[in-house]
């Protein structure tokens, strides 16, 4: 299966909020036609109205996706609208968090193939990264077309299995979390320090920003791009040493902080 198939055969895109939106975009410029996508949404956005998909027409018999892009709790009250495309040759892919594969299967059958993906926001502009895990009906050619579906939007892994999610959801999926809060008390250690506040968020800002573009492009390792910036007893190394202790540091801070989002997808998993 490819992007070929979808447009012949067709996409049902359930929701078009701002990652359904992110989604959308993506497979418009990829050359998807528009017509070929059917979007169910209640509060269409102009710029959705404006893409000429067909919004709001029904349900097609059999098209080869059904893309779940409905918030978890919206999720029971959404999925009976596609019931009739379970136990099908639909491949249904779920971007919604903490919905198992086994509550779809419960909702639609368990022949269906289903896809759960781990998308996170920077996907809003092009560099998101996914993470996907099929069920036992969701063959190769599945995979490989929610891969090209969320390729739209930045990388894409595939996992081991399902049970990895959780963790994929702490890392990624929460990550972006992490490293806005890091801008923020970076800009405020520069107030601390003297800076005026707007000019440390200026310079907090565009070091993380910069970091990552540098980190994303080079061939070196994370470790050798600090290693790069650090000179042996000067300024970089006197604050790595405060965060790579290894009791305070950012090691045990971060290895606390995912192991709680972990276990908080695994019990909103249940």
């Amino acid at each position: 299966m490819t992007l070929e198939t979808v447009a012949r055969e067709g996409l049902v895109l359930l929701g078009c909020g701002k990652m359904g939106s992110a989604l959308l975009a993506g497979w418009l410029e990829a050359g998807l036609p528009a017509a070929s996508v059917r979007v169910m949404e209640p509060n269409p956005s102009d710029w959705l109205k404006g893409t000429g998909v067909r919004l709001n027409e029904g349900i097609p018999p059999a098209p080869a996706v059904a893309l779940l892009a409905v918030k978890p709790q919206m999720m029971g009250a959404a999925l009976p609208a596609l019931q009739a495309l379970g136990n099908g040759r639909t491949l249904f892919v779920s971007i919604a968090a903490g919905t198992t594969i086994a509550s779809f299967e419960a909702a639609l059958g368990d022949r269906t193939p289903i896809v759960r993906t781990m998308p996170n926001t920077p996907a809003m502009v092009g560099r998101g990264i996914t993470a996907i895990a099929g069920n036992a009906h969701a063959t190769p050619a599945h995979l490989a077309l929610a891969r090209a579906l969320m390729q739209a939007v930045g990388q894409v892994v595939e996992l081991a299995g399902e049970d990895q999610i959780d963790a994929v959801t702490a890392v990624s999926g929460s990550g972006p979390a992490y490293v806005f809060h890091l801008i923020e008390a970076l800009a405020a250690a520069g107030v601390a320090e003297g800076l005026p506040a707007e000019v440390a968020m200026q310079l907090a800002r565009a070091t993380v920003c910069g970091a990552g573009e540098l980190a994303f492009r080079s061939p070196d390792s994370a470790e050798q791009l600090r290693v790069n910036v650090t000179s042996p007893g000067g300024t970089t190394a006197a604050a790595l040493q405060v965060l790579m202790d290894p009791d305070s540091g950012f090691p045990a801070l971060l290895r606390r902080a995912v192991k709680a989002a972990a276990d908080r997808g695994r019990e909103l998993g249940k």
